[in-house]
């Protein structure tokens, strides 16, 4: 897309190869666990500060 920082570019990529490989790419304030066995959820917040991503299998994190 147009006008994207490189962060932005970067996410879009991590976020395409995710789903190709099976992961359903969730924002955290729009978390659906319902929504498959593999879920890769953007800036989960932890005790020292978001990370980029946290993979859950079915429902834990891995």
């Amino acid at each position: 897309m147009p006008n994207q920082n490189p962060e932005q570019i970067a996410r879009d990529k991590i976020d395409a190869m995710l789903a190709q490989s099976g992961w359903k790419v969730q924002n955290r304030k729009a978390l659906n666990f319902n929504a498959g066995l593999g879920i890769a959820v953007r800036e989960y917040p932890t005790d020292i500060g978001p990370v980029d991503y946290v993979l859950f299998v079915d429902r834990k994190p891995v």
